[in-house]
């Protein structure tokens, strides 16, 4: 019975810490983007990042080709936020030679109000490297699981 307890014990601690953590997901979609990124961070201090992943699409006719559709994984986001309803993303993609040299930095800011499972706020886009720097800025949804 001592054994039964134990492992009941462990299991609701582990269930629960699992529900515990927060999953963020954005998208946007516009004349010149479309993207969406998904993030999950543990609920312990520090809300350690527990993955990243998302896709990047340019959209205006004024794009460098050589990006086209941008994979990102958690090896692109390199700063984030998820704080009070706060969430901040920055996602640096440098596809190297198969991009032709060039980058895209994409910052996600948003903010959820009253607990809402649906949220909005912006993002900024820049393209460096290419014949010229290009930046573009719109709205973006966001949602938590």
């Amino acid at each position: 019975m001592h054994r039964f307890i134990l492992a009941f014990t462990a299991l609701v601690g582990a269930t629960e810490v699992a529900h515990a953590d927060s999953r963020f997901f954005c998208s946007a979609d516009d004349k010149n983007v479309r993207f969406t990124v998904e993030s999950g961070f543990k609920a312990e201090n520090g809300h350690v990042l527990n993955h990243f992943r998302g896709a990047l699409i340019l959209k205006n006719e004024t794009a460098p080709q050589p990006l086209g559709r941008i994979d990102l994984d958690s090896d692109s986001l390199t700063n984030h936020w998820s704080h009070a309803g706060e969430l901040r993303l920055e996602v640096l993609y440098d596809g190297g030679k198969a991009a032709g040299g060039q980058t895209a930095n994409l910052i996600v800011s948003a903010e959820q109000r009253n607990n809402a499972k649906a949220f909005a706020g912006t993002y900024e886009l820049a393209i460096e490297g290419g014949t010229a720097p290009q930046a573009f800025n719109g709205k973006v949804s966001c949602g938590s699981k």
